[in-house]
């Protein structure tokens, strides 16, 4: 049973999250459909070197995220090790982009721990002249992207298969499958993906879009001679000339055609395959199982590795003053980075206070949507949710920032929260739909049959049942206005710094100690606010008696 909108004041959340959505689209495609910016753009000797290489860096972060996702799931889920790791997901989301790209780099560099544990044996006493980080091909970006994006479509593939009926009918279709003598390996690419992929198409055309324009990450990992398009996007956008700012707004568009274009030809290329696909599901054959299954938990052990080699790196060279090569060992360690990070607290009270900020907005804006309309709503509803992670950033920010500049909120703390929150708002969405739209609507029933209003019904019943999932959506919100980098800079002018925009501007430079203490900060904030919506989840269950 389906809980009733309340009369049309839907229009209130939808129209609050889609009018500087589409204020800033608006703005800028007006500033990116300028003649003369494209002519420039398409002259310019840097675009094409450029435009092949964020092609292949996105398209290949893209496969490769998408093959190992379907090899993870198919070869685990319903297993005991499915369980820990769907536990451990939402830990592995927490982590900043920035702060893993800064870890690995820390990890892959030439004179990184990697290099330092195999230098005895390769008889180096220099680090190596290998371009193990901004490598020409975009390797290392292409490895943090899938680091990354791996968790993100795990996620939601548990999100697809958490609800009852769903996860009955995958055991059921499991356990059909299996008696007629099949795999389960060979059920799931079979019967169960052909219905699952359809629905988690907008997760990864948002994982394209992303690989096709990331700055944050490719600033730290990607190439520089040529870097990505995006990043010559961006390099034009802060230019001082309104001309080559036109360019920049030009090629973002261009960035966000081609993620257009992506999507028309996977969309081809899906129904091309259909026919061929089809005929091998019914053809009866019985294959043996892989024996690649046996590599799946290795390979997990080893992302698990890695994630916890960045951040243990992040926390160790912050305290590295000098750690020349190959030692593994640092020759002198001290606090003065930490110490810098203190003298810095203005920077992490504006970052906790803008996340605290976006993600509140986001969680209202979330609750008032799911109390306003239907379900059947969600799916009408998933582009306009999704579009801010379609949409490239590089294109969405300089939209955003002429709102600021109209509405005169550009290098304000309250432009960043308008901001911010644009992000933070449909993940909260996203991450609180299931438990919301879960809810059993007979308590609803009995609390009117009471005669309690709907108010008290929210107040008193509704709401601190969902108290955990709550939490758990502000948790995902604060994240994400952490992560955030292009639209702090952007919209804030350069006028308030978080510790991401620190972070990566330390990135470029070489204070390596400082670099690796604002990564870590930057990825201990969003840990503290799961922690936080862990310990809310855990009193709850303890109060309502279902802690296992």
């Amino acid at each position: 049973m389906t809980l009733r909108p309340v009369g049309r004041a839907w229009w209130w959340p939808a129209g609050l999250f889609a009018l500087p959505l589409l204020a800033a689209l608006t703005l800028a495609l007006g500033a990116a459909l300028d003649a003369q910016a494209w002519r420039r753009l398409l002259d310019d000797p840097a675009l094409w070197p450029a435009l092949s290489l964020g092609l292949w860096v996105g398209a290949a972060a893209t496969a490769v995220s998408l093959a190992l996702t379907l090899w993870i799931v198919t070869h685990l889920h319903g297993s005991p090790a499915w369980a820990r790791l769907e536990r451990w997901l939402g830990a592995l989301l927490a982590v900043p982009h920035a702060a893993f790209a800064v870890g690995l780099a820390l990890l892959l560099m030439p004179s990184g721990l990697l290099l330092r544990l195999i230098a005895p044996w390769a008889g180096w006493d220099s680090p190596p002249a290998l371009a193990t980080v901004q490598d020409p091909f975009g390797l290392a970006l292409i490895a943090g992207l899938v680091g990354k994006e791996v968790p993100f479509l795990l996620w939601n593939v548990a999100a697809q298969l958490r609800p009852v009926a769903q996860a009955t009918q995958l055991r059921q279709q499991l356990q059909a499958g299996q008696a007629m003598g099949y795999p389960a390996a060979s059920v799931w690419w079979r019967v169960l993906w052909p219905q699952l992929l359809p629905r988690l198409a907008l997760p990864l055309l948002a994982v394209w879009a992303y690989g096709l324009s990331v700055v944050d990450m490719a600033l730290v990992l990607g190439p520089t001679r040529p870097p990505t398009l995006a990043q010559l996007a961006w390099s034009w956008l802060l230019d001082a000339d309104a001309a080559v700012n036109a360019q920049g707004a030009a090629a973002s568009l261009l960035i966000a055609l081609l993620v257009a274009a992506g999507a028309l030809a996977a969309l081809l290329l899906a129904r091309a395959l259909r026919a061929p696909l089809r005929a091998r599901q019914v053809r009866g054959d019985r294959p043996a199982p892989a024996r690649t299954a046996a590599l799946v938990r290795p390979l997990l052990g080893a992302g698990a590795l890695v994630y916890a080699a960045v951040l243990a790196l992040l926390a160790f060279v912050s305290v590295a003053s000098v750690w020349s090569f190959p030692a593994l060992w640092p020759q002198r360690a001290s606090l003065e980075a930490w110490s810098t990070v203190v003298e810095s607290l203005p920077v992490l009270g504006d970052t906790a206070l803008l996340a605290l900020a976006a993600s509140f907005t986001g969680v209202v804006l979330a609750v008032a949507w799911m109390e306003t309309t239907p379900p059947a709503w969600d799916r009408r509803a998933a582009p306009l949710v999704f579009a801010p992670m379609l949409i490239p950033g590089v294109l969405l920010v300089a939209g955003l920032y002429q709102v600021a500049l109209r509405l005169r909120l550009d290098g304000s703390l309250a432009g960043l929260w308008l901001a911010h929150s644009l992000f933070s708002a449909p993940y909260a969405l996203v991450a609180l739909a299931p438990a919301y739209r879960g809810f059993d609507a007979r308590y609803e029933q009995t609390a009117r049959a009471l005669g309690r209003s709907r108010t008290a019904f929210l107040l008193l019943i509704k709401w601190p049942m969902l108290l955990a999932p709550i939490a758990a959506a502000a948790a995902v919100g604060f994240a994400v206005s952490v992560a955030q980098y292009l639209s702090t800079q952007f919209v804030g002018a350069g006028r308030h710094a978080t510790v991401t925009t620190e972070a990566l501007t330390l990135a470029s430079g070489g204070q390596r100690t400082l670099m690796a203490a604002f990564a870590l900060l930057q990825a201990l904030l969003p840990a503290l606010a799961f922690g936080a919506a862990w310990w809310v989840a855990r009193r709850q269950s303890r109060r309502l008696g279902t802690e296992a």
